[in-house]
């Protein structure tokens, strides 16, 4: 029972990082992923759209160990695309003196 709700906190934790990756994919302009020689959009929207479905299909109840796949995907947007393509795109949050 213990076991049960903590795997079903892991794969809620999961969900909400892969929903926000692709959140952010959305966001991010077409241009700049070519601009910092990344994949597509359409490719790390795609991959990032079936995580997230994978991962709210586990907090369900099925496809638990597809799960990680969709981690890894969602790691390495958030860890490699996304800093190298938001310089790129100009949303920055720049006060006088710098970021904040």
């Amino acid at each position: 029972m213990f076991f049960d709700l903590l795997w079903k906190g892991i794969y809620l934790v999961i969900f909400v990082v892969n929903l926000y990756a692709l959140v952010e994919a959305v966001r991010t302009p077409s241009q700049a992923f070519p601009l910092m020689d990344k994949q597509t959009k359409g490719l790390w929207v795609g991959l990032l759209g079936v995580g997230t479905v994978l991962a709210l299909s586990a907090v369900m109840g099925s496809f638990a160990l597809l799960v990680l796949l969709s981690l890894a995907a969602s790691l390495i947007f958030m860890l490699d695309v996304r800093p190298a393509v938001r310089g790129v795109s100009g949303n920055r949050n720049e006060g006088p003196y710098g970021p904040w």
